[in-house]
């Protein structure tokens, strides 16, 4: 990223991101015939978040910029859905 966040905007991409995973975790469960398949990888994904957003607490500014970075790809990516 050419422009450093600060790791409370990392946190916010995490949290943009997270809560797209639940909403759809919701919604598969939900679903007259929910796909277990999918809400494994939602669910992985999930988890991934949280572990992302632990890992950031004791993150130097590299790994910082680089999980913004992954999360902020993603909520875009997610954005287009």
């Amino acid at each position: 990223m050419s422009k450093h966040l600060s790791p409370e905007e990392a946190e916010q991409l995490i949290e943009v991101v997270s809560t797209w995973y639940a909403g759809q975790i919701m919604k598969e469960r939900r679903a007259d015939r929910p796909d277990p398949e999918r809400l494994k990888t939602l669910q992985d994904r999930l988890a991934a978040c949280a572990a992302d957003q632990k890992a950031l607490n004791g993150a130097g500014p590299q790994e910082a910029d680089e999980i913004a970075a992954r999360y902020a790809a993603r909520a875009k990516e997610l954005d287009g859905q």
